[in-house]
C-alpha cells in the first residue's frame, strides 16, 4: 500500500508538472507569432522602402533631361517615317555605309556559305531631324529607336539565310544639323564561289553586295563612307579593328566596289557596294592532321614491298596499314 502510495503521488507530481507545462504553452506560441508577425512587416517595411526609391530614381531621370524629352516630342511628334527625308520630291539622298567585321564564323565548302558577324555603319541626312542646340538646352546629340524614323532599305543581295535585312533594331544617333548615324549588328550567311582545287594551299574571295531594295540611284545615291571624289574604289573598304582572328583564315585585302547596273525593266540605274573578302588557308592544321599522316601510311605501305615474299609478317602488315588508313579517313569524314 505504501509502494502504491508513493506512485500515486509521483503521478500527480507529474500531471501537476504537465499542467503547467501545458499552461506555457500558449504564452510561447503567442511569442511565436509576434515574432513572425515582426518579420513580415519588415519584410513589408523593406519593399515599400525599395519601391519609394525606384519611384524617386525614375522621377530623377525622368526630370533631369528635360530639355532631351522635349527636343524627342518636337521632331517625332509629327515624323512620317515612309516618307523620303527629302525637301523636293526629285532630290537624291546620298546615304554611306560601311562594314566592320568583327568575326569569321564559318566558311563552309559543301554549301559554300560563308558566314560572318558585322557591323553594318550607315549615314544620311535628314532635313526633318535638325535643331537648334540652344533651344534645347544645348543638346547636340540625341539615341532614338531606329525603327521610329526612316531608314534605307540596305538589304545583302547575295544572302544565302533569308534574313536579308538587318534583324535588330539597335537605336540610332541623331545630331543637330540632321545627321543620323545607325551601325546595327547583324550576323549574315552569304554565298560564295569556292574553288577546292589546290586544298588545302587555297585562297578564296567571297563577295557581300549590299544595295537598296526599293530605291533607284536617282532616289538614293549609295555610296561608301571612305569613297574619294572621282573614283569608286575603296582599297580598304571593311574595317577590321574590332576583328577577331580566325583560326582557320588569315584576311588578306578587303576591298570595296561602287557598281551602277540597269535592268531592262527600268531606265533608272540601281546601286550597290561590293565588298570582297580575300582570304587564305590557314594550312599548318591540315599538313599536321592531314598531309603528314598520309604520307607515313604510304610511305610504310611501300616499305611492306621490299619484305621477303614467303614472309608472314609482309601480308599482316598490308593489312594492318590498310586498316589503319581506313580508320584514319574515317575518323576525318
Amino acid at each position: 500500500m505504501e509502494e502504491g502510495c508513493e506512485g500515486a503521488g509521483e503521478g500527480e507530481g507529474w500531471r501537476a508538472a504537465r499542467g503547467s507545462q501545458c499552461r506555457a504553452a500558449p504564452g510561447r506560441a503567442s511569442l511565436t507569432r509576434a515574432l513572425r508577425n515582426h518579420g513580415r512587416a519588415c519584410e513589408l517595411m523593406g519593399a515599400l522602402v525599395w519601391w519609394l526609391a525606384g519611384c524617386c530614381l525614375v522621377h530623377a531621370v525622368a526630370a533631369g533631361n528635360p530639355d532631351a524629352k522635349r527636343l524627342y516630342d518636337d521632331l517625332l511628334s509629327n515624323y512620317n517615317k515612309l516618307v523620303r527625308p527629302v525637301v523636293n520630291t526629285t532630290d537624291v539622298l546620298r546615304v554611306c555605309i560601311k562594314l566592320k567585321l568583327s568575326q569569321l564564323i564559318d566558311v563552309n565548302l559543301k554549301n559554300q556559305i560563308m558566314t560572318t558577324n558585322l557591323w553594318v555603319e550607315q549615314s544620311w541626312y535628314d532635313y526633318k531631324l535638325r535643331w537648334e542646340p540652344r533651344e534645347y538646352g544645348g543638346v547636340h546629340m540625341l539615341h532614338v529607336p531606329s525603327d521610329h524614323i526612316w531608314r534605307p532599305d540596305i538589304v545583302l543581295y547575295n544572302n544565302a539565310d533569308g534574313n536579308f535585312e538587318v534583324t535588330l533594331a539597335t537605336k540610332a544617333t541623331i545630331y543637330h544639323q540632321g545627321l543620323v548615324e545607325w551601325k546595327p549588328p547583324a550576323i549574315y550567311k552569304s554565298s560564295c564561289e569556292i574553288d577546292v582545287e589546290y586544298f588545302p594551299f587555297d585562297e578564296q574571295t567571297c563577295v557581300l553586295k549590299f544595295g537598296s531594295w526599293t530605291y533607284d540611284g536617282f532616289k538614293v545615291d549609295l555610296r561608301h563612307m571612305d569613297e574619294q571624289a572621282g573614283s569608286n574604289v575603296v582599297s580598304v573598304g571593311v574595317d577590321l579593328s574590332e576583328f577577331y582572328m580566325s583560326v582557320e583564315w588569315d584576311i588578306l585585302e578587303v576591298p570595296a566596289v561602287r557598281n551602277e547596273k540597269f535592268y531592262t525593266c527600268c531606265d533608272e540605274p540601281y546601286l550597290d557596294i561590293t565588298f570582297n573578302i580575300t582570304m587564305r588557308r590557314k594550312t599548318l592544321f591540315y599538313t599536321v592532321n592531314i598531309i603528314i599522316p598520309c604520307m607515313g601510311i604510304s610511305f610504310l605501305t611501300v616499305l611492306t614491298f621490299y619484305l621477303p615474299s614467303d614472309s608472314g609478317e609482309k601480308v599482316n602488315n598490308k593489312c594492318l596499314f590498310k586498316f589503319i588508313g581506313g580508320l584514319f579517313f574515317i575518323n576525318k569524314i
